[in-house]
């Protein structure tokens, strides 16, 4: 497997909790996810209110630092499209929510873009690797509704896994689950939200924090 690039091999949840910010469509957006110290930021090309397109997440990527992971959403794309939309944005990573079979994360690995699979948890539990992915991405039952979900029901992955736990995230909560589940990474997105698809500065610095066990 391709090891994922702008995340160190040496990352120890226990030490630096990877924390992803997704669906961020200004400036101020990604200058205050970078500054609260942000590993990755999304930028989201499917339909939603945070939905941008290719020409405003290459002006945003520019003001990413290279140490910050910028990040492609996509659900059920045809693959040109997503090749189409990561090469003119500049982004460095591909996260897909959909279907796609091993063929599809295949031909996109050629482009050298770090792979994200996002998976819903459900009755069987997704497993890191199964797509040749870099990160996997375990989301709520009903990935984007929002909604806090039960996260110590089962074992979600493997020590050692680079998986990252989503779905109805906040900044009162994820430290409960940080603990709860031990992930290598976690992400949010309408979390962080003062109305549907406006980012909130003060949430996004207090969800970096509490993350990673500030007061």
């Amino acid at each position: 497997m391709r090891q994922a690039r702008a995340v160190s091999d040496s990352h120890d949840p226990l030490d630096h909790l990877f924390v992803k910010i997704c669906g961020l469509k200004t400036e101020r957006d990604v200058d205050t996810a970078v500054e609260a110290g942000a590993d990755a930021i999304g930028f989201v090309f499917s339909a939603s209110p945070r939905r941008i397109d290719a020409g405003t997440a290459a002006r945003l990527c520019d003001r990413v630092p290279e140490h910050v992971l910028t990040v492609g959403v996509f659900r059920n794309e045809p693959l040109d499209d997503v090749r189409s939309l990561a090469t003119d944005s500049g982004i460095r990573a591909v996260q897909l929510h959909g279907p796609e079979d091993r063929g599809y994360y295949d031909d996109l690995a050629t482009g050298g873009w770090t792979l994200i699979r996002a998976a819903a948890f459900g009755d069987s539990v997704p497993r890191y690797g199964e797509m040749g992915e870099d990160m996997l991405l375990l989301d709520a039952p009903v990935p984007g509704s929002g909604i806090a979900w039960d996260w110590s029901r089962k074992t979600l992955a493997g020590a050692g896994e680079r998986w990252i736990l989503a779905g109805g995230l906040t900044p009162d909560n994820v430290r409960d689950a940080v603990d709860a589940t031990r992930p290598w990474g976690v992400d949010v997105s309408s979390g962080v939200e003062q109305s549907r698809g406006v980012k909130d500065p003060a949430l996004i610095a207090a969800f970096v924090k509490a993350a990673r066990g500030g007061n």
